[in-house]
């Protein structure tokens, strides 16, 4: 056997031993990610009924979106310090049990501020859950396998929160809104049962500093941008009872300090968020493609059901089925697009399937009054496997081209973006819909000729930037091997 033969089969038997030794914990967090992010779209369909059955009008009902979203980016920006400091098994306990123990208050509510207190709790658990998964992924899958793995860290991504308004949907042709919670709770304590048996800390610890101004700024920045994105839409009828403009003001100002903040600190090594992810090309591009790809998926899903019901008048169950072919496609798109990423790297991935997304979108702004549901669902599953092509290339590219003592900054940084970005995109194709049907209105227009005058014009424009996004898809390159790609395995 020749020298390069035996170092062969000894990375293989390195990564079979990996594998074997991690599998079942790798499995579990995925699985459990799946669940929790799910909660994060559940809630959209369900609002209606909410709003009847609670007493309560629309501003107040997307308090239990907007304080789910506003929860998340407040705790995700931690996470990176929670990932250095504690173990791998004390943060799964943490986030499943919150993630239980908020599914259980929502489910127990008997009135509005109670379901809006589990929602929040849930989302304190749901925000470490995605940084965790990702963090441990880095830390123990050898490069070269990582974006088979990140494929299927991708249906967690994109597939749950597109097949959320199916599953609320679903439930709510049939059962009272609280089996929403009920339906999940069994499946969260099997997580933890579960957790308890198969998840050891797997990855380092090290000592880091909690900088209590870096928390309040980062509180203060990224929940003022995702309240005020997402109070945009409310704004162009005029229900907010803040000015959109003073809280993105302030979380403006306040990011602007956090940077400042962290650069400052990152010089000792204490910073909460190490922006020196940002000095590697291949995180920074892939960043804000992704910035691109998270507000495309988040703004169709907000305004397809809106589309479907208000232009089309389709009943919820029916709306819900529609949007499920495309989030199924995108879970099966996604494995078999990590293993072509190992085998061929992002560039001939990303690009087609940028193409095809922008292609998508455009086909989306040919929606009319007389649509047919088979194109409605053609161009939806379109969309969604374009965007399947994008996902996981541009995860693996940007967390892969990491130093180790980065990843649980990279990935709190990534998971924190893509919830901004959503809250944008959601905000983007809100406002541009209202804009469009007040002024088809102001034309004469009738309600749903306007509404859909309104929603021609916010896909429009999600082509328009798809389609500039496509120019950026031929920059992405491989990352390039960090200085240690060993996979690390601490056993206590």
């Amino acid at each position: 056997m020749t020298l390069q033969e035996d170092s062969d089969t000894a990375s293989v038997s390195t990564v079979d031993s990996t594998s074997q030794r991690t599998g079942p914990v790798i499995a579990l967090l995925v699985a459990s990610a799946f669940v929790v992010i799910l909660n994060e779209t559940i809630m959209g369909v369900a609002l209606p009924r909410l709003m009847v059955d609670l007493d309560i009008t629309a501003a107040t009902a997307q308090w239990l979106t907007t304080g789910f979203l506003l929860t998340m980016a407040i705790v995700i920006p931690l996470t990176g310090f929670l990932l250095a400091r504690f173990p791998l098994r004390s943060l799964f306990f943490t986030a499943m049990s919150l993630f239980a123990l908020g599914t259980l208050i929502a489910a127990l509510s008997p009135g509005f501020e109670v379901l809006l207190a589990g929602r929040v709790v849930q989302a304190s658990g749901t925000a470490i859950m995605m940084p965790l998964l990702f963090t441990t992924v880095l830390n123990v899958v050898p490069a070269s396998h990582r974006g088979r793995m990140m494929g299927v860290i991708s249906i967690v991504i994109a597939v749950a929160p597109a097949v959320g308004p199916t599953v609320s949907g679903i439930i709510l042709s049939a059962l009272d809104w609280r089996w929403m919670f009920w339906l999940v709770l069994p499946i969260a304590v099997i997580a933890l049962i579960l957790g308890a048996v198969w998840v050891r800390n797997i990855t380092e610890t090290r000592p880091a500093r909690f900088d209590v101004l870096s928390v309040v700024l980062s509180a203060l920045g990224f929940g003022g941008l995702i309240y005020g994105l997402s109070s945009i839409g409310e704004s162009a009828s005029g229900h907010t009872p803040v000015p959109v403009w003073i809280p993105l003001a302030i979380g403006a100002f306040s990011l602007a300090m956090f940077v400042l903040r962290q650069l400052a600190l990152q010089k000792t090594d204490t910073a909460l968020l190490d922006l020196r992810t940002f000095t590697s090309r291949s995180f920074s591009l892939a960043v804000v493609l992704v910035v691109v790809v998270m507000a495309a998926l988040f703004g169709s899903l907000i305004l397809l059901p809106i589309y479907l019901q208000q232009v089309l008048s389709l009943d919820t169950l029916t709306v819900g089925l529609m949007l499920l072919p495309g989030g199924v496609l995108m879970g099966i798109v996604a494995p078999i697009v990590g293993s072509l990423f190992d085998r061929y790297g992002p560039t001939p991935l990303v690009i087609p399937g940028m193409i095809v997304a922008a292609g998508a979108l455009w086909g989306m702004a040919t929606f009319d009054e007389q649509s047919s549901i088979g194109w409605i669902v053609t161009v939806h599953v379109t969309l969604n496997i374009g965007l399947g092509f994008v996902f996981t290339p541009l995860l693996t590219s940007a967390l892969g081209s990491l130093p180790r003592k980065l990843y649980s900054h990279g990935s709190a940084i990534v998971s924190t973006i893509q919830q901004v970005a959503g809250a944008a995109g959601t905000a983007l194709f809100i406002t541009l819909m209202s804009v469009g049907a007040a002024d088809a209105a102001a034309a004469g227009a009738g309600e749903v000729t306007a509404t859909n005058a309104g929603v021609h014009a916010a896909f429009l424009l999600g082509a328009c930037v798809a389609t500039a996004a496509v120019v950026l898809a031929f920059f992405v390159r491989r990352p390039a091997p960090t200085e240690d790609e060993t996979p690390v395995l601490i056993q206590h």
